[in-house]
């Protein structure tokens, strides 16, 4: 391999080379500037408003492995195609992948509009047009993805894909009804096979890229990973960059080095072995959250609500909980769960508990060269119960006030012979309520047993007040959380109901 590599990516019919493009340079800022692309638009330049969705294309594993019928990705003949944010994208990651924009969406030789387009026409769902093309392409995802199936959104399902879209002036009624709309017009479907065709031959190359005095690096093997990790320490671990694509647009901050883990197929694999559910590092949130929810349907609504379908798309559930955010929903869910992480240094593994991983305010128990290989969760026991609840003042991609993650082991005589309480959002780090959680533990799972716990919740956390809630509201609202807990999981307590959508969205489905 030479020093430097050109960024190959399929891109408007062909294959793309860029060489002198900075590491951290935005896959929006390359389209707008250098490809003269100008449909897709920024406009928060933090994958908050959609405004420059685009779908990025991947060839799917040839042996999926278990799991992989959960994926969030749509997978068309052997390609496996995803909406993400241009603005937080770097231009390196699209090496090996293809990137389509909403003027690829035009019917190949022809002027005619995608039936997408032609919906929003219909439906008058675009007023100043600026935020169109986002939903478009958002869209015309959730459109490849229901043809492929052969099925149709419900209106709940469209709310949900366009929960990372926000209009400002059109009203979401138009273009919720050209979500529908597009099916009855005749089918027109992404020609993939010249895709598949030009990614084949950029498959398995491992990019060493240099631009403006920094590196980026994208093993294509576990292996290869490891040991650049290994020799290269202080480089920039690079995932999805739903968090460092911020340092680099709103805090302008150089980041050096970049160690990109998303090329590693090893790492992006979801499977059962030996009663685990084991995540790779690199795996989307979306996958990993579909593949939880298979097994614990109670997680649904914490999957939704986590963030928008473009980030859960392009941000890693290793990130996630590598990152430490004392206010993630990844990491309560995940310690409620029991998971362990197996972390890696060279050919060097060892394991710890999530609950074990953190030590202070963004720091953890990570040392020098090593990284998280996978996150490895226990499979449902019978006898368990498990509930994260998310308040936040939006019920669509919002920062969580408090997290709260919940299970508990009954045994065959009804008594607790096991509880987990995490919360995130009560201190400097997402904490596991354990005075809470003893006082839950060797007895039944009664009223007497709720107050206990609760009053031993009030002294375990001293929370901060901050724009999102103040101190007392969080505390109230974590032993309040405890007692719905209770209410849906005691004896004798009926199902839950489905939770009722409060987004912008729900309001109009009537």
């Amino acid at each position: 391999m030479p020093v430097t590599s050109p960024i190959r990516f399929y891109h408007d019919g062909r294959i793309v080379e860029v060489q002198d493009a900075e590491p951290t340079a935005t896959v929006l800022d390359w389209l707008r500037e250098k490809a003269r692309r100008k449909g897709t638009k920024e406009g928060c330049a933090e994958g908050d408003c959609g405004a420059c969705t685009v779908l990025v294309a991947e060839l799917a594993p040839p042996d999926l492995p278990s799991g992989a019928g959960k994926s969030g990705a749509v997978l068309v003949g052997g390609l496996s195609i995803r909406p993400v944010n241009a603005c937080i994208r770097f231009l390196p990651t699209l090496d090996g992948c293809a990137l389509l924009t909403v003027e690829d969406l035009a019917l190949a030789g022809t002027d005619a509009p995608h039936p997408v387009q032609q919906a929003m026409i219909d439906c008058h769902g675009s007023q100043c047009g600026f935020c169109t093309p986002g939903f478009i392409m958002t869209l015309a995802a959730t459109y490849e993805r229901h043809c492929e199936a052969g099925t149709r959104p419900t209106r709940a399902e469209l709310s949900d894909d366009l929960a990372g879209n926000l209009c400002r002036c059109t009203g979401y009624r138009p273009i919720l009804e050209a979500g529908s709309r597009m099916f009855d017009l005749p089918e027109c479907r992404i020609d993939t096979l010249p895709i598949e065709r030009a990614l084949r031959s950029l498959a398995g190359e491992t990019v060493r890229y240099e631009g403006r005095g920094a590196r980026f690096w994208a093993p294509r093997t576990l292996e290869e990973f490891a040991e650049r990790r290994a020799a290269e320490p202080e480089a920039r671990l690079l995932a999805g960059a739903t968090d460092i694509g911020l340092w680099v647009n709103k805090q302008m901050r150089e980041i050096g080095d970049v160690l990109y883990i998303g090329a590693v197929p090893e790492l992006r694999r979801v499977e059962e072995v030996d009663g685990v559910l084991r995540i790779g590092a690199a795996t989307p949130l979306e996958d990993a959250f579909k593949a939880l929810v298979s097994h614990w349907p109670s997680l649904s609504e914490v999957h939704l609500r986590f963030a928008s379908p473009p980030v859960r798309h392009a941000g890693t559930i290793g990130g996630n909980v590598a990152n430490g955010s004392p206010i993630g929903d990844g990491p309560p869910t995940l310690m409620a769960l029991g998971a362990e992480l197996v972390l890696r240094r060279g050919p060097e593994r060892r394991r710890i508990a999530l609950d074990r991983f953190y030590l202070d305010y963004m720091k953890n128990e990570l040392r020098p060269g090593e990284f998280v290989e996978r996150i490895d969760v226990p499979l449902p026991v019978p006898g368990q119960e498990v509930r994260v609840y998310k308040v936040s003042k939006r019920y669509d991609s919002d920062i969580s006030a408090v997290c709260a993650a919940l299970a508990i082991e009954r045994g065959p005589d009804g008594k607790v012979e096991g509880a987990r309480f995490a919360y995130g959002g009560m201190a400097a780090t997402v904490r596991r309520a354990s005075a809470a959680e003893a006082a839950a533990v060797d007895g039944d799972w009664s009223e007497d047993a709720l107050r206990a716990a609760q009053e031993a919740l009030r002294s375990e956390f001293k929370p901060m007040t901050d724009l999102r809630a103040s101190a007392d509201y969080r505390k109230l609202v974590a032993s309040n959380l405890l007692e719905r807990f209770w209410l849906e999981t005691r004896s004798g307590a009926l199902s839950p109901l489905p939770a009722a959508r409060t987004s912008v969205f729900a309001t109009l489905r009537g």
